[in-house]
C-alpha cells in the first residue's frame, strides 16, 4: 500500500510540474492565407510566418518562425536547391485550403492552423495534432502530430536503443559518451530525420534545425509525437513514400549521397590507440602478410604526433615516416593518421601561429579566443563554419599528404572538451557562420560534420585525381557526403555487439550508409570468443576495423590462439572473396543513398515479423546475414521473409516466410542468398589491389527470372564520372525443361585486365544434357579443378549441386544455356 500511495504521490508531483510548462507554450493560433507564388503559399498573423513549399510530387517544405517575417534562408544540410517545375494545385476557401500534386494533399485549416498530408486517393498520412500542432515558448518551437497506434518510427542516426523509437524520447546534441550503454542518449551522430512506418506505408520528416533538438515519439502523449528544437525555426520537410526506399531515396536527394569511395576503403582495417613506435607498425604489417590475414589499412592514433600537436610527427617514435608509409605501401598496406580539432596553444607552433594570425579559432563574445583542455592541453578550435578557415585547415594536410598518409581519421570533433560538465564548449562561443556571428548552441550539431567537409576537400585538393577517404566520429544530415562513419567508443561486451547491429542499421535508414562499429569494442578487451563472434558480424559492416582503447590486451585477429586465429582469417576472407559485390552495393548507395547495411523493414515493410528483426540484416540487395551475439550459442533463431532463400553455406534451399533454427558453431555465419540473386565475387587477395580480378565469378541463384547490374571502374580515380566504368546486366531466364543466362554488353569506356568469367550456377540436381556458350557446344570437364585450370568449360558438383562454367571475358554479348537436367 505504502508503495502505490508513493507511486500516486509522483504522478501528482509530475503532473503538478507538468502544467505550467504545457502553458508556457504558445500555440500558433488562427493564420490567414497569401496568394500563392509559384510553388508557394504563405500564411500569417502578425505574431507568425508559416511557408509550405512543394519540391516534388512528394516533397514539401514546411517553415515557422515565431516572428513577422522568415530568417535567413540557408541550410548545412540541404544541397539542392534548384527543383525540377512541378505542377502544384491551389484551391479552397474559408477555413480550407488545399495544395495538390500528383502524390499529395496538402490540406490546411486556418483557425487554428493545423496541417495535414493524404495521399491521391485521399487517404490520410499524416496531421497535426488537434490540441497540439504548432507552438513556440521564447526561443523554443514545436511540433505535435497526430501518433496512431500502430506506427513505427526509425532513424535518427546513432541511437543505442531500439530500432523501433515508439514510445522513446531522443535528444539530438552531438556527444562524446564514452562508456555508453544501451539507454545512452544523446551519443556521437544525431540526424533529425525519421521514417514513420504503418500498414507498409513510409513517410519521412527531415527536420532541418541545427539548435539542440528533441524527438519525443509516444512518451509525452500516447496519441502524439513531437518534435522541436530550443532555438531557430520550426523548419521540417515532409516526404512521402510510400515505400520506405523511396523515402530514403528522396532524403539523400535533398541533403547529399556518400559519393563511390576508394576501393581499398572497403577492406578490412586495424587500428588501436596507439600503434607506436615505427617498429610496432612494422610488426603489425609484416604479421598480416605472413599469417595470410588480409588487410589494407593501418591506423595510427595519437601518439604519432609530437606531443598531441596535430600535422607533426613525433620524430623519436617515428623518425622517419616517409619511409615507413613508403614500406607499408609496398606491403600493401595504406595509413590513415587521426586528426583532432584542438590546436595546442603554443606559441612556438607553427599551426596555431597561422590560426592566430589567420584569425581563424572560435571566440568568446568579448572576442577572445575559446580556449579548452584536451590531449595537447589548453586548445584553440578552427571556426570551421568559415570557408576560409576550411581552406587553411585543408592545406595543413598537405605535409601528411606529402609523406604518403591516405587518409584522415577526425575524432574530438563534437567538440569534445575535458573537464568541463557540458563535455563541449560553452553555448555563448561565436561562430562566423555566414557572417551571422551565430553561438555554439546553434553550430554544435553541425561542428563535426564541417571539419569533415574541410578534411575532404583539402584531401581532394591536394590529390584532385585520388578519391579522399575521411573518417569521422561526428556528423549531421548530409555529413555522408564527407566522411565514413563509426558509432565512438564502444565497450568490449556481448551487449554492444548486439548493439552494434541495430545501430548500423539505424544510421543506414539516416542516410549514412558507409558506417562500422569498433569490431571488438574499444573499452575494455574482449574474450576471445568475444572478438572472434565480433568480427563474423564486422566483415559485414560496410566500415570494417577492429579498434581498442590504450592499455588494453593485443586486439589483432591473431590475438586469440591458433584456432580462433583460423576463424578470424576465414571471416576476413569471405569479405575479400565479395568485394566486387561489395563495391556495387557502395555504388548503389552513391547513387541512391540506400544502405549497404540495411533493416529488412526496407525490402519488406509490410511483414511485421521483418520489420521487427534487430538483430538480421540484409548486406546489400542479396545476402542476409544473422550474426550470432550472445555468448555460448552454437544455434541461432532466424527469420527468412517470403520468398525463396538459399544457405550460404550449404545451398540448400528453403521457402519464407519462416522462422528457423541453424547450427552456428564459432566459425560458422547464419547467411542466406535471396532467390534470384547474381553475387559477383573474385579470387582471395591479401589486399584489395593486389592483383586485377581473375577471374571475375557470378554465383547465380536461380529463381524464375531475374537479373542484377554488375559495375566496374579503377576504383581510385573520378575517371568514371567521366565515362571510364563498365556497366553490364546479367540476366537470368529459368524455362521448365532450361536455364539460360545472357550477359549484356559493356557500357563504358572502362577495360580491365585481361581475364575469366565464371559462373556458378546453384540448386542444380542434375548435371544439364548439354551446355552452350553463345549457342556452340562448351566441353565438360571432369572436376572442378580442372576447370580452374582450363581456359573454357564447365563442370559438376553433385555434392554442392553446383554447376560451374568458364570462359574468357571479352565484353562482348554472352548466352549460356543449359538443358534439360538444369533445373531443380
Amino acid at each position: 500500500m505504502q508503495a502505490v500511495k508513493t507511486r500516486i504521490i509522483q504522478v501528482f508531483v509530475v503532473l503538478m510540474l507538468a502544467r505550467p510548462l504545457a502553458a508556457m507554450w504558445h500555440s500558433i493560433g488562427a493564420m490567414t492565407a497569401s496568394p500563392p507564388q509559384g510553388n508557394q503559399m504563405l500564411f500569417h498573423n502578425g505574431r507568425a510566418v508559416v511557408a509550405l513549399t512543394v519540391l516534388s510530387p512528394d516533397l514539401v517544405r514546411v517553415r515557422m518562425s515565431p516572428t513577422p517575417a522568415l530568417g535567413p534562408d540557408y541550410s548545412w544540410a540541404v544541397i539542392k536547391k534548384s527543383w525540377p517545375v512541378v505542377a502544384v494545385d491551389f484551391s479552397g476557401s474559408g477555413n480550407t485550403r488545399v495544395i495538390r500534386t500528383k502524390k499529395l494533399e496538402v490540406r490546411v485549416q486556418l483557425a487554428p492552423f493545423r496541417v495535414a498530408f493524404y495521399n491521391s486517393a485521399g487517404q490520410l498520412i499524416s496531421k497535426d495534432a488537434a490540441n497540439g500542432g504548432m507552438a513556440w515558448d521564447g526561443a523554443q518551437v514545436r511540433c505535435w502530430k497526430a501518433m496512431p497506434p500502430d506506427e513505427q518510427y526509425f532513424g535518427l542516426g546513432e541511437k543505442a536503443g531500439p530500432l523501433d523509437k515508439r514510445g522513446h524520447t531522443y535528444v539530438m546534441w552531438n556527444t562524446d559518451a564514452y562508456g555508453w550503454n544501451d539507454a545512452s542518449d544523446p551519443l556521437y551522430e544525431d540526424v533529425p530525420f525519421f521514417i514513420a512506418l504503418r500498414q507498409g506505408k513510409a513517410y519521412g520528416i527531415f527536420f532541418d534545425n541545427t539548435d539542440r533538438s528533441t524527438f519525443d515519439f509516444g512518451n509525452e502523449f500516447r496519441n502524439r509525437y513531437s518534435f522541436g528544437a530550443e532555438g531557430g525555426e520550426l523548419n521540417y520537410y515532409f516526404i512521402y513514400g510510400p515505400d520506405p526506399k523511396a523515402v530514403i531515396e528522396r532524403y539523400t536527394e535533398l541533403v547529399g549521397r556518400m559519393p563511390l569511395p576508394p576501393r581499398w576503403a572497403l577492406g578490412y582495417q586495424q587500428s588501436r590507440y596507439s600503434y607506436y613506435p615505427a617498429r610496432t607498425v612494422r610488426f603489425i604489417a609484416e604479421n598480416f602478410r605472413e599469417r595470410h590475414i588480409p588487410g589494407d589499412v593501418i591506423y595510427l592514433d595519437i601518439h604519432y604526433m609530437d606531443g598531441y600537436r596535430v600535422f607533426t610527427w613525433n620524430r623519436t617514435r617515428f623518425p622517419h615516416p616517409r619511409q615507413l608509409i613508403a614500406e607499408l605501401r609496398r606491403q600493401g598496406f595504406r595509413i590513415v593518421t587521426i586528426l583532432d580539432p584542438g590546436i595546442k596553444v603554443d606559441p612556438n607552433y607553427w599551426v596555431y601561429q597561422q590560426g592566430l594570425a589567420g584569425h581563424d579559432f572560435v571566440t568568446m563574445p568579448d572576442g577572445k579566443i575559446y580556449d579548452g583542455v584536451v590531449w595537447p592541453g589548453m586548445s584553440a578550435f578552427p571556426d570551421f563554419t568559415s570557408p576560409a578557415v576550411r581552406k587553411w585547415w585543408g592545406k595543413l594536410c598537405r605535409g601528411l599528404v606529402d609523406d604518403g598518409v591516405a587518409g584522415f581519421w577526425n575524432d574530438m570533433n563534437e567538440p569534445s572538451i575535458f573537464n568541463v560538465p557540458s563535455r563541449t564548449m560553452p553555448l555563448d562561443a561565436v561562430f562566423y557562420d555566414h557572417g551571422l556571428h551565430s553561438s555554439h548552441a546553434k553550430i554544435h550539431n553541425v561542428y563535426g560534420m564541417l571539419m569533415s567537409e574541410a578534411t575532404h576537400d583539402g584531401a581532394l585538393q591536394l590529390r584532385p585525381d585520388v578519391r579522399p577517404f575521411v573518417l569521422t566520429r561526428d556528423t549531421y544530415a548530409g555529413g555522408e557526403r564527407y566522411a565514413a562513419v563509426w558509432t565512438g567508443d564502444n565497450s568490449s561486451t556481448w551487449e554492444h555487439l548486439r548493439i552494434s547491429v541495430t545501430e548500423l542499421m539505424n544510421m543506414g535508414l539516416s542516410g549514412l550508409p558507409f558506417a562500422g562499429a569498433d569490431i571488438g569494442g574499444f573499452a575494455l578487451s574482449p574474450s576471445p570468443d568475444l572478438y572472434t563472434r565480433w568480427l563474423e558480424a564486422g566483415v559485414f559492416y560496410p566500415f570494417c576495423r577492429t579498434h581498442t582503447t590504450f592499455g588494453s590486451r593485443e586486439q589483432d585477429p591473431w590475438s586469440y590462439g591458433i584456432r580462433r586465429e583460423d576463424i578470424n582469417r576465414r571471416s576476413i576472407d569471405l569479405r575479400y572473396r565479395l568485394l566486387p559485390y561489395i563495391y556495387n552495393a557502395f555504388y548503389q548507395a552513391s547513387k541512391t543513398g540506400l544502405p549497404v547495411m540495411r533493416a529488412l523493414l526496407l525490402d519488406y515493410p509490410d511483414d511485421p515479423n521483418a520489420v521487427g528483426q534487430q538483430e538480421e540484416f540484409l548486406f546489400g540487395n542479396d545476402l542476409l546475414v544473422a550474426p550470432v551475439v550472445k555468448d555460448g550459442e552454437w544455434k541461432w533463431s532466424v527469420y527468412l521473409p517470403k520468398g525463396l532463400w538459399f544457405d550460404f553455406k550449404t545451398g540448400q534451399p528453403m521457402h519464407g516466410p519462416r522462422d528457423l533454427v541453424v547450427s552456428a558453431p564459432l566459425g560458422q555465419i547464419p547467411i542466406f542468398v535471396r532467390g534470384g540473386a547474381i553475387i559477383p565475387q573474385q579470387q582471395l587477395v591479401q589486399y584489395t589491389d593486389q592483383a586485377p580480378i581473375n577471374p571475375l565469378t557470378f554465383a547465380i541463384y536461380p529463381d524464375g527470372n531475374s537479373s542484377r547490374e554488375y559495375y566496374e571502374d579503377d576504383g581510385s580515380s573520378f575517371n568514371y564520372q567521366h565515362g571510364d566504368y563498365l556497366l553490364e546486366r546479367i540476366s537470368v531466364s529459368q524455362g521448365s525443361s532450361s536455364l539460360t543466362i545472357a550477359i549484356s554488353a559493356r557500357q563504358g569506356s572502362y577495360q580491365p585486365a585481361t581475364r575469366a568469367l565464371a559462373l556458378e550456377i546453384h540448386g542444380q540436381r542434375e548435371a544439364p544434357s548439354s551446355l552452350t556458350l553463345n549457342a556452340q557446344p562448351l566441353g565438360r570437364e571432369n572436376s572442378s579443378q580442372a576447370l580452374q585450370e582450363a581456359d573454357r568449360g564447365w563442370s559438376y558438383d553433385a555434392f554442392k549441386n553446383i554447376v560451374s562454367v568458364k570462359f574468357p571475358d571479352t565484353g562482348e554479348p554472352v548466352t549460356v544455356q543449359l538443358a534439360a537436367g538444369g533445373t531443380r
